[in-house]
């Protein structure tokens, strides 16, 4: 039988080459019984098939593509800091202010080593960063040029070294070198937007022995008044043989970013030139006017007849308005109060911003007793809105969610306000909430409105999804979080909302442990939650003991009763005796109620001394109602021969 199989093993291997070459032939004429139409048919469709394939492209994909793919898996975790904190666990922000501290800090770090490194870019070589990241890598900060030439004041200028630039301009001007208007254009919109000095980072001095001295960082009003008459910018503007439009435009646009004092000069300037045609404005120059309207006219009737003469006058130069005009000219009326409401209605865009909206809101949804009742702009808005993934095309589009949220509050309106918040949660809206102070302010007043409105259980859930990841609460907001408890009869959660106010920070704020202790002691519960208060009341009494809260929280009689009378529920009686001690040494006065309380769980417990006792300090604290009490034990109490003839004695009640 072996050679057999050897036989037919040689005649396969040695015919096994014919056999595949045309075991697809010979497949291909199997019919399997089909009529001549369905051979026809796959035969053409085989043979379109054959024509048709086209070979794909290969894919090229960002190397970013695989980290972005795995974010679009994660969600937010609404238990986990800000992203910021999570590289450095020591920097866990308890509050807001801890919050704003910390952020500034890592800032401050990130500068210094952004100083250092571009500042030493011999020691930083080397990138083992994949992808690149070329912000993290030395800038050129260094001058190269030192010639007097063009060319080193367009390096002065793209390094942003103001006085450098200037002092190169005017040795160029000395020797006679004239420079291109391109570069002198460049070199306005540098003095103009820094206001003819050095940024703020770039002023540290250095020595001679290249020692970096501290940097003097200038105050608010000097950032206010610090356009001077005749500055560089003004000195340079007036030498230029011609003006042309950019000249114009980054003068006005910089006096009006610090309102000098000679803009109502320029304006009329300017005035005079577009009258007379010598020149072409840009929308830039009409933009910059319009905002500064407000402050050049005083009457609401007056600034709108130069908002309606600007206008026109851009109409003539057939100068087409952007939406930065239009937002201009909102924005210069949200100042002309009342009278705003009938010219807003005159300004028409086809496609406003979140800036045109919050303008809008700022006129028609003004704070106080007229505001009520004022949610049909807001809900026309957010029809509009609804869904759309918004990208920031003004600098004020960052006030209107804010301002949105704070209409919804005014007017009760829960319902618009989870449609303001639904828009904040689209895609990337979130980024356009502003900076933390703005951010803090929109979510307090929507997790105050859902105090007011919502149920505990609804509360609660939005509690936990905000706090801590997106929502440092303060005072007030935890005082609103404890009225809603109030609200629906939900007070056993006290002793869970303590421990969340001292992670927070506020146990120091006496009106808030005042609150809570309030609402723990003003009427009885079952023996567990009374437990539970009596444990957080002890933890209460830390926070009075602790040197490290600061301010130090004083002792108030409210308090002292409230924790006592927390302690007497949950039959811890030799600890709130300790409590009564401290009635003397802060010099407070228990009241009446407290010691008849104590007095009737002494009898409760059957204890006869520690009623006589209590007899003898409410005479120490010389309470009218001693005598009261006196009669009460020697009624309720079973007392020995000597007891009794003390308290007797003690106060004449033979």
């Amino acid at each position: 039988m072996a050679a057999p199989g050897r036989h037919v093993g040689r005649y396969i291997q040695k015919n096994g080459r014919f056999l595949t070459n045309n075991f697809e032939q010979l497949w291909g004429h199997r019919s399997f019984g089909w009529s001549p139409a369905l051979r026809q048919q796959a035969t053409e469709a085989k043979k379109e098939s054959t024509e048709n394939i086209v070979v794909p492209r290969k894919k090229t994909w960002s190397k970013e593509a695989v980290l972005e793919a795995l974010a679009s898996t994660v969600g937010r975790d609404p238990t986990a800091l800000h992203y910021c904190f999570q590289d450095d666990t020591y920097l866990s922000p308890k509050n807001a202010s801890e919050f704003k501290y910390f952020t500034l800090a890592q800032e401050s770090g990130k500068n210094a080593a952004k100083f250092f490194i571009n500042n030493n870019p011999k020691f930083f070589t080397k990138d083992f960063a994949e992808p690149h990241i070329p912000c993290l890598m030395p800038k050129t900060v260094s001058l190269h040029l030192e010639e007097v030439s063009e060319e080193a004041l367009k390096e002065r200028i793209n390094l942003r070294r103001v006085t450098a630039a200037v002092d190169m301009y005017d040795q160029l001007l000395q020797t006679g070198t004239a420079v291109s208007m391109e570069t002198t254009h460049d070199l306005l919109d540098l003095i103009c937007l820094y206001c003819d000095r050095n940024p703020i980072n770039e002023d540290a001095l250095q020595t001679e022995d290249g020692d970096v001295q501290k940097i003097r960082y200038p105050q608010a009003s000097e950032l206010k008044s610090n356009w001077k008459e005749d500055n560089n910018a003004e000195r340079i503007f007036k030498l230029l043989p011609e003006r042309d439009t950019k000249c114009y435009s980054a003068l006005i646009r910089g006096m009006v970013k610090v309102w000098a004092d000679s803009l109502q000069v320029s304006v009329v300037v300017v005035k005079e030139k577009l009258t007379s045609a010598t020149i072409t404005c840009d929308v830039h120059i009409f933009n910059a006017l319009i905002l500064a309207v407000p402050d050049l006219k005083e009457k609401n009737t007056e600034r709108w007849d130069l908002i309606v003469e600007l206008l026109t006058q851009m109409n003539q130069q057939k100068i087409q308005p952007n939406l930065q005009t239009f937002n201009s000219v909102l924005k210069s009326l949200k100042r002309c109060a009342s009278y705003a409401k009938t010219k807003m209605c005159v300004c028409v865009f086809s496609a406003p911003s979140l800036a045109t909206y919050d303008y809008i809101l700022s006129v028609f949804c003004r704070i106080g007793p007229s505001s009520q009742h004022n949610t049909a702009i807001l809900q026309e808005v957010m029809s509009e809105l609804a869904g759309r993934s918004l990208t920031c095309q003004d600098p004020d589009d960052v006030l209107f969610f804010c301002n949105a949220m704070r209409v919804c509050l005014d007017n009760k309106d829960m319902e618009l306000a989870y449609k303001v918040h639904s828009l904040v949660e689209v895609g990337e809206n979130r980024k356009l909430l502003g900076e933390p102070f703005l951010q803090s302010t929109y979510y307090g007043r929507f997790f105050n409105l859902m105090c007011l409105m919502e149920h505990i259980d609804v509360v609660l859930k939005w509690y936990r999804q905000l706090i801590p990841s997106l929502y440092y609460p303060n005072t007030q907001g935890m005082m609103d979080l404890l009225q809603a408890l109030d609200t629906d009869s939900r007070l056993d959660l006290l002793p869970e909302i303590w421990k969340d106010i001292v992670s927070l920070g506020h146990h120091n704020r006496a009106d808030l442990v005042d609150e809570i202790l309030t609402l723990m002691a003003r009427e009885k519960h079952s023996p567990e939650v009374q437990e539970s208060f009596a444990t957080c009341a002890l933890d209460v009494m830390n926070s009075f003991d602790s040197d490290k809260v600061k301010p130090p929280l004083e002792w108030t009689a409210s308090t002292l009763s409230n924790i006592t009378v927390l302690l007497l529920r949950a039959k811890k009686t030799q600890k709130a005796w300790n409590m009564l001690q401290l009635f003397k040494s802060n010099n407070r006065v228990p009241s009446v109620e407290l010691l008849n309380e104590f007095l009737s769980v002494c009898h409760s417990e059957g204890s006869p001394q520690k009623a006589v006792d209590l007899v003898q300090l409410s005479a120490a604290f010389c309470q009218p109602a001693t005598s009261q009490l006196a009669k009460r034990t020697l009624a309720e109490f079973t007392l020995t021969e000597e007891q009794s003839l003390e308290v007797a004695n003690f106060f004449g009640l033979k």
